[in-house]
């Protein structure tokens, strides 16, 4: 089912006011739509009593309602993934901050805005893939090298567009300043196969058909490939490698699926105690494992899959800077052409 066509529903069922609320209840606008997610909903009004009521739609969508409906918003808690859209609610002026001493102390730092306007509570990686027969793993152990020459031809990676991509570009201007990222962007441009086009697990299947021997993407498509129902998808995963880049140094580039308080919270209270939930063991793993991401939160459990990856270094830059220099690295991807 479409995005647009959850918020239809979803919108027809809470009536032309909107959701309906009282003291019991909760209200998440959420652009994550991922089935698990409603387990951990389920849980929340388990431990709590309170019902929590959900209204899907892309993340811009969410954002424009939210400014439509303006004091008589009902949305008590926005949800959305990567860091850069969480900024650009924060740049709308949607969330308010919050000040908890749970989210203090469970969450790590690098995962908590700064003001404490929203939080991180999953973790995706954006990992290198390579075929194995054509390219050693030193060759991309790093972001840096993804650039360099001896890699022409080679590279399958998504658009400019890509909220991913552009989270990734605006970590290199974090490491390397404006002038490094655009150098940096640029040599991509230069190493690609072909002009970017399809989605995460495009690339990944790329590396898997010839078309490119190195390819970008977020680690938890990878996993969806390796357990697909489709013995063709797993197979395709089976010839790559997976390599978190950067080991050496800063660690790979982490981005988060995260939420934060609505501003004029109708149920503030309770918003605040569903985001106290979120950074719980029980809802980590629900959050987590159901979309194949890594918990925030130290030492609660992840899937097979990952665990069998063992521990890696991850980049702790706070992630709020990811959406700070979004701007920038738009201006760079049009700078370099990559499309």
């Amino acid at each position: 089912m479409s995005n647009v066509s959850r918020l239809a529903i979803a919108i027809a069922l809470a009536g032309a006011s909107g959701l309906a609320y009282a003291d019991g209840s909760v209200n998440v606008y959420s652009a994550r739509h991922y089935d698990s997610d409603q387990a951990m909903y389920d849980a929340f009004t388990e431990q709590t009593g309170i019902e929590v009521n959900v209204l899907q739609g892309d993340s811009d969508q969410l954002i424009q309602r939210i400014k439509r409906e303006g004091e008589a918003s009902p949305a008590d808690i926005m949800m959305t993934v990567d860091a850069g859209r969480l900024w650009r609610a924060e740049e709308e002026g949607i969330f308010a901050p919050v000040d908890s001493e749970v989210l203090n102390e469970r969450l790590p730092e690098s995962m908590r805005h700064p003001e404490g306007d929203w939080f991180g509570f999953s973790q995706r990686v954006r990992a290198i893939f390579y075929n194995p027969e054509t390219i050693e793993p030193e060759q991309v152990d790093s972001y840096e090298k993804l650039a360099d020459p001896s890699l022409k031809g080679k590279i399958c990676i998504r658009s400019s567009n890509n909220i991913y991509n552009q989270s990734l570009l605006a970590s290199m201007v974090e490491h390397h300043g404006e002038e490094g990222a655009e150098e940096w962007a640029q040599g991509v441009v230069d190493n690609m196969a072909r002009d970017p086009e399809g989605g995460d697990r495009d690339q990944i299947k790329g590396v898997a058909s010839g078309e490119c021997d190195v390819a970008v993407a977020n680690h938890y498509y990878y996993v969806r490939l390796l357990t697909s129902d489709d013995a063709d998808e797993r197979e395709a995963a089976e010839s790559v490698q997976i390599l978190f880049p950067n080991q050496d140094d800063r660690g790979a580039h982490v981005n988060v699926g995260g939420a934060g308080l609505v501003k004029g919270a109708p149920n503030h209270d309770n918003a605040v105690a569903f985001l106290e939930f979120l950074a719980s063991d029980e809802a980590q793993e629900l959050f987590a494992v159901g979309n194949h991401e890594f918990p925030v939160v130290e030492g609660v459990a992840v899937d097979e899959v990952l665990g069998s990856w063992g521990e890696f270094k991850k980049d702790e830059v706070n992630v709020s800077v990811l959406g700070e220099n979004n701007p920038e690295a738009v201006k760079i991807f049009d700078r370099v052409g990559w499309r």
